[in-house]
C-alpha cells in the first residue's frame, strides 16, 4: 500500500501521486524521466548499508531520483536529527528510535513502517573456529570477541541478549571488543583484530549461504526482534524523491532484495 495512504494531508497523497505516477506518464509521452528527477538525502543504519546500496541503484533507474546516503549507527543518527540534520528518509536499525522521533514531531506521524527484520551471527573469517552451535562461546579458545556498542546498535543489543541467555555474559565480560556501529564491529572481526563477533547476516551473506569463514546463525529466540523501521522526517514532507523512496521500500522488488540480502520482511 502506498505511503500516501497512511497519511492524512491532502498535499502529502498529491505528491505521492506526482511521484509514483509521473514517471509512468512521461514515459508515456516520451519525455525524460530526468524531468521529474529529485534528491533524496537519507541516513542509513549501518548494518544496512550494501543492501541499500543495491536498493539504490533500483531505485534510481526506475524514478530518475537520485538517493544522497549516509551510513552509520542509529543512536548517533537519532542525535544528529535531533539536532537539525538535513536529513529527509530514516533508514534506522531498531523500530524504537523512528517511533521517538515521530512522538517528538521530528517525523511524520503515519509514515513509519518496518522495512527489514534484521539477523544476528556469531561469524569469524578463519574456516573452523565458529561451530553451527555456538559451542565456541563456551570455550576459552579465543581472547576476543567483537560486538556493536550495545547503547548505540541494536545488534549489539541483541549480541549482549544473546550471551545472557546462554549464561555466558559475566564469564566473557572481559573479552569484549566494542565497535562504535555494526560496520566497526565487522571490521575487527574482518582484519582479524578479534577471532570472532556477533555482526548483522547481511554483512557475511553471499548469494544465500555464509560468504567465507565459519558462523553461527543465532536462533532468533535469544534476541528480541531486530524490526528496522523506515520513517519520513519532517525535512523530507514536500518532498516527492522521499515519498518515493519509501513507496519502492514496500514493493515486491524491493523487498525481493531485501531478502536476498539476508534479513526477513516483517508481514504482520
Amino acid at each position: 500500500m502506498p505511503l500516501a495512504k497512511f497519511l492524512v494531508l491532502g498535499t502529502f497523497s498529491r505528491l505521492s501521486r506526482q511521484c509514483c505516477c509521473g514517471v509512468g506518464l512521461l514515459a508515456a509521452l516520451g519525455l525524460p524521466a530526468a524531468a521529474l528527477a529529485g534528491e533524496v538525502v537519507v541516513a542509513v543504519a549501518a548494518n544496512f548499508t550494501a543492501p541499500m546500496q543495491r536498493l539504490s541503484a533500483l531505485f534510481e533507474r526506475q524514478t530518475g531520483h537520485k538517493v544522497l546516503a549516509s551510513y552509520g549507527s542509529t543512536g548517533k543518527f537519532f542525535a544528529q536529527i535531533n539536532s537539525g540534520a538535513s536529513f529527509e528518509v530514516f533508514l534506522a536499525a531498531d523500530d524504537e528510535t523512528p517511533a521517538k522521533l515521530e512522538r517528538a514531531g521530528a517525523a511524520v506521524s503515519g509514515s513509519r513502517f518496518t522495512y527489514a527484520v534484521g539477523r544476528l551471527v556469531l561469524w569469524s573469517r578463519q574456516a573452523g573456529v565458529v561451530d553451527t552451535g555456538g559451542e565456541v562461546l563456551r570455550g576459552d579458545t579465543f581472547r576476543r570477541l567483537a560486538i556493536a556498542d550495545p547503547k548505540l546498535s541494536p545488534y549489539g543489543a541483541a549480541a549482549v541478549q544473546t550471551l545472557r541467555g546462554l549464561g555466558q555474559l559475566q564469564r566473557l565480560q572481559s573479552r569484549l571488543v566494542t565497535g562504535e556501529n555494526i560496520s566497526q564491529t565487522y571490521q575487527f572481526v574482518a582484519t582479524g583484530n578479534a577471532p570472532l563477533g556477533f555482526v548483522a547476516l547481511s554483512q557475511v551473506y553471499v548469494e544465500g549461504r555464509i560468504g567465507s569463514g565459519s558462523a553461527w546463525v543465532v536462533p532468533e529466540g535469544l534476541y528480541q526482534p531486530i524490526r528496522q523501521d523506515a520513517v519520513l522526517l519532517v525535512r523530507g514532507r514536500d518532498n516527492p524523491a522521499a515519498i518515493a523512496l519509501l513507496d519502492f521500500l514496500r514493493d515486491a522488488p524491493a523487498q525481493a532484495l531485501i531478502r536476498a540480502a539476508g534479513y526477513n520482511i516483517d508481514t504482520p
